[in-house]
């Protein structure tokens, strides 16, 4: 199964958090899934770290290759497809890298893996 890891879910699988739900942690480790990761991820956590709200113990760029690429994960590339969606996604969600991955999921007809509730309210498919 093809699955998007949110933003926290791909973070928390990394640093291994406690608070990455178990079904959550089967469906990543699981080999038959096929789990990616939208460059809205990536940037997000990339401007967190430049405006001082989040901090990694090591460089971007080896935490990324590590909790992306070492993982085995793949890339769901950004595409016009995807951005269109949001010219008419309602705004249950404000925030715009959520926004951009609810609106890949729904493109895409694939599981998001996150524990935000408020993902619910969208015409999406869950994991947690």
């Amino acid at each position: 199964m093809r699955l998007l890891l949110d933003t926290h879910t791909l973070l928390w699988f990394a640093l291994t958090d406690p608070q990455l739900s178990g079904t959550a942690t089967s469906l990543i480790i699981d080999p038959d899934n096929e789990k990616l990761v939208s460059p809205a991820s990536y940037w997000e956590i990339a401007i967190k770290i430049s405006i001082k709200k989040y901090a990694l113990s090591k460089s971007y760029e080896i935490f990324m290759d590590e909790a992306i690429d070492k993982n085995g994960f793949g890339y769901l590339h950004i595409e016009p497809k995807h951005t269109a969606a949001l010219t008419t996604l309602p705004f249950h969600h404000k925030d715009p890298f959520d926004r951009l991955l609810i609106a890949q999921a729904i493109i895409e007809g694939i599981p998001i893996i996150s524990g935000d509730t408020v993902l619910d309210s969208y015409p999406v498919k869950r994991l947690w």
